[in-house]
């Protein structure tokens, strides 16, 4: 029998499940078209390679002094939201969880001065790169911790170039698990292969966050209930956009718990690179969905030669939601609407769902269930036909033939050409209705 405590953690959770409420989609339609009057993302002073765009963060700032180029990382408490409507206690860098991405080139020599802001000691492991061991970053074996309040600097020349992670070696399992991590790219300093017209980064990562609190917690090791790109869920996070016939690159490396296939619609793509270096060409097999294995990097790349709105996500079903509950019961095909004045007893304004599977859930503030404070639908997100029914591990990539080059705003909804969007069969015939292209609003 389930315990009183069980039964409310469990319907908080599939409160959590209903539609997205009126100040949600407005904050996201807010955000969004704040987005959409972002300036394309200029070139590097004096730089041969395309700068890489970070989903929903940014590129760390750094200047020249004798020929160093100086960073500063500062470790410390940050609020992320998660998507308009939920903030989360996290820690990170620079005010952001993952912190801001490094780009550097081959050969360069850097200096990284961190920081520590935060309530215990720390440290700073660059995952992947060569470099001396007392640079390494383990706290207690390659140097001392670091303690709050003081700033210890790293410097090293570069002697590889691929895609690199920043995180502690220091209380790992909490820090990392709320949120400090970052991407640290390095350019080739003679680019060998192809170039990329757009290149982009994010971070996975899984967070438990109670529904109804702020504050992740750190001790759970399987039984996560939210899924992030750079720590956002979908509908919150960016979308990735290219002109038609670019060549695109997408680096994601993974620092939660659990291992993540990253399946991408519309294309096929190859692997060129992991956290390790360059995969030979001939071992490079054309894909559309890749593992990325706890602690590791995948490089994707393709050419974006068809126009539309196309899904990347994670194939694992649950990391595509949002506060997932794990402790309720499975009642598809069980008749329980008799249940509910029964169960209301304990726990006020309770509505059963399930019955005929979970889309219903989409329909639960429409019908007056309210949500617990600070916590997200499970299933989230308006599109131009109706409903996503997607939240975590989600997002869109947007291919569009008049995209000028540069140009990382978001374009909208895609408008279909007449005749290419499957239609309802009336009448026992196959013939296309009457279209003129694009879409129609949607009802449900």
């Amino acid at each position: 029998m389930m315990t009183r405590r069980e039964i409310l953690k469990g319907s908080a959770a599939l409160l959590a499940g209903g539609a997205v409420s009126a100040t949600f989609r407005t904050a996201d339609a807010a955000e969004k078209a704040a987005a959409s009057t972002k300036p394309p993302i200029p070139a590097p002073p004096g730089g041969h390679y395309t700068p890489v765009v970070t989903l929903n963060g940014g590129t760390l700032p750094w200047k020249m002094e004798d020929g160093v180029k100086v960073f500063h990382l500062i470790a410390e408490p940050v609020k992320r939201e998660f998507a308009p409507g939920m903030m989360v206690n996290c820690w990170g860098y620079n005010g952001s969880t993952p912190g801001p991405t490094i780009e550097a080139v081959e050969g360069d020599r850097v200096r990284l001065m961190v920081t520590n802001r935060l309530p215990e000691h720390t440290t700073i492991h660059w995952h992947g790169i060569f470099l001396p061991s007392g640079m390494d970053g383990v706290g207690g074996l390659s140097q001392p911790h670091i303690k709050p309040g003081e700033t210890y600097v790293y410097e090293f020349t570069l002697r590889q170039h691929g895609t690199f992670m920043y995180h502690p070696h220091a209380d790992e399992m909490l820090q990392v698990a709320v949120g400090m991590m970052g991407m640290f790219i390095v350019h080739p300093k003679n680019p060998q292969s192809r170039g990329v017209d757009r290149d982009y980064c994010f971070m996975l990562h899984a967070w438990d966050v109670d529904p109804g609190t702020f504050t992740p917690r750190p001790a759970t090791m399987t039984e996560f209930n939210m899924w992030t790109f750079n720590s956002r869920v979908f509908p919150g996070n960016d979308p990735m956009v290219a002109r038609t016939g670019e060549r695109v690159r997408i680096r994601i490396a993974n620092m939660s718990m659990h291992d993540h296939p990253i399946h991408l619609h519309g294309f096929n793509f190859r692997v060129t690179e992991t956290d390790g270096g360059q995969v030979p060409e001939t071992a490079q097999l054309p894909e559309v969905t890749v593992n990325i294995p706890v602690g590791a990097i995948r490089v994707l790349e393709f050419i974006a030669n068809e126009p539309g709105d196309w899904s990347i996500h994670c194939h694992k079903s649950h990391h595509t939601m949002n506060a997932m509950g794990h402790t309720v019961p499975n009642m598809l095909g069980v008749r329980h609407s008799d249940l509910d004045e029964k169960i209301q007893r304990l726990l006020p304004g309770y509505m059963s769902m399930g019955e005929a599977g979970m889309a219903d859930m989409t329909d639960m503030v429409a019908m007056g269930m309210s949500l617990p404070a600070n916590t997200l639908p499970m299933m989230m997100g308006e599109g131009p036909f109706g409903p996503l029914e997607m939240g975590g591990m989600f997002t869109l990539v947007k291919v569009r033939d008049d995209l000028a080059r540069g140009d990382h705003r978001d374009p909208g909804w895609y408008q279909n050409p007449p005749g290419t969007v499957a239609w309802k069969l009336e009448d026992g015939s196959p013939a296309k209705p009457d279209e003129s292209g694009g879409h129609e609003g949607h009802s449900r």
